[in-house]
């Protein structure tokens, strides 16, 4: 297909067609629930020649990823995606591909973490690896899971650091809208092939996974910290480009209806369409009341945050995840970035749609409510 066209996809569907438009040369995949329709259509993709890439399956997600970080060494343009248990199975190697400045593109479906067993949406999967050097964006939607990925290959090769994709297990994944799929040509202009000057090529003799000093392990990391932090500005400049190409810019950072805002929920993912819903009942009733969306939660947009929430009196974080002996992941982020600003706001921390549990509207609506009428508490309450 090489003009663009309105599709009816699903988001898992929807990443397919980012993969295929973004041309990897290599797909190592494994299936789990609820990822598998993205290797299914990928493969589909591939079986009727519509996809060149070389399709691998290994035994297990620990070997996907170890058999992308060498392809990505080599100059590839890589892809992969998996879920929940398939991405902690790959934890000891998300940190060799950062480390290894590999700019693989995953996808990674957000689900519950056993045990118990589930297979609801949870971002608890994702948020766990929020240290391994990965850039991770996240998705409301089937068009946002789309354009995320295009844009993640732009930033990650730029900045030569892997990034993640993530989007809500059924509420994304699995649900369907219309797609606006760019034309092949489009995205060749935005993303033109990669090809990396410093690869692992035996015609030019580079090496790489030598032992290293203390010194120069310091040195690697503080490299790192210095691509995340570029990492920012390639995003914004990728989200920048992508709306000039497409008519559709997403931010790193999106403000819905915060002008005036005396609170403010702040969430993740799908979680944030069901919000938008909360704030118009409440605006309709007369209370100023906003929402921000962080799209992208590492790096992390620290200084926009702050601009986001500025003046505003109460702030009520939604965590659909759960540290043990800690809480909200993102009640904790949120915290650690307002700290030390003059006239903070108050932060109440809510763990609401923790295991998939449904978060209605009206739901939402009471949290905040009940929330700005009472003192922030230290930690995250069940919600």
């Amino acid at each position: 297909m090489n003009p663009s066209a309105t599709l009816l996809l699903n988001g898992n569907h929807a990443v397919s067609w980012a993969a295929r438009l973004a041309r990897p040369q290599v797909v190592p995949v494994y299936p789990i629930t609820p990822q598998t329709p993205i290797l299914e259509q990928i493969t589909e993709f591939h079986a009727r020649g519509e996809m060149q890439a070389e399709i691998l399956t290994p035994e297990s997600e620990h070997s996907v990823l170890a058999a992308c970080v060498p392809a990505s060494l080599a100059g590839a343009r890589v892809f992969t995606a998996t879920a929940s248990q398939g991405l902690l199975l790959m934890h000891e190697v998300l940190h060799y591909a950062a480390g290894a400045r590999a700019p693989i593109v995953m996808a990674n479906v957000n689900r519950t973490v056993a045990s118990p067993w589930a297979f609801w949406p949870d971002q608890t999967d994702s948020l766990a690896q929020r240290d391994t050097g990965w850039i991770q964006y996240y998705s409301e939607s089937p068009q946002e899971s789309l354009d995320s990925v295009l844009q993640a290959f732009r930033v990650a090769e730029r900045v030569r650091l892997p990034a993640m994709v993530n989007h809500d297990a059924f509420y994304v994944s699995h649900s369907l809208e219309a797609v606006a799929v760019p034309s092949q040509d489009e995205v060749d202009g935005f993303l033109p092939p990669y090809a990396p000057a410093q690869r692992l090529d035996a015609t030019i003799g580079a090496s790489w996974g030598n032992v290293v000093t203390q010194d120069m392990f310091c040195r690697h990391r503080q490299e790192m910290q210095q691509a995340m932090d570029d990492a920012l500005l390639a995003a914004q400049e990728a989200d920048r480009a992508w709306g000039e190409l497409t008519g559709r810019t997403w931010g790193l950072v999106e403000r819905y209806r915060c002008d005036g805002a005396v609170a403010v929920v702040v969430a993740l993912g799908s979680m944030c369409g069901t919000a938008r819903e909360a704030v118009d009942q409440l605006r309709a009733a007369g209370r100023a009341v906003g929402l921000v969306k962080l799209r992208l939660f590492r790096p992390f947009p620290l200084q926009a945050l702050r601009a986001a929430l500025h003046g505003v009196r109460d702030v009520v974080v939604l965590d659909r995840n759960h540290s043990p002996g800690l809480g909200g992941i993102l009640n904790q982020e949120v915290r650690a970035a307002l700290y030390g600003i003059e006239s903070p706001p108050r932060v109440h921390g809510l763990l609401a749609g923790v295991g998939g549990v449904n978060v209605p509207p009206q739901h939402i609506v009471k949290l905040v409510q009940d929330a700005v009428c009472r003192a922030p508490s230290p930690q995250s309450t069940w919600a």
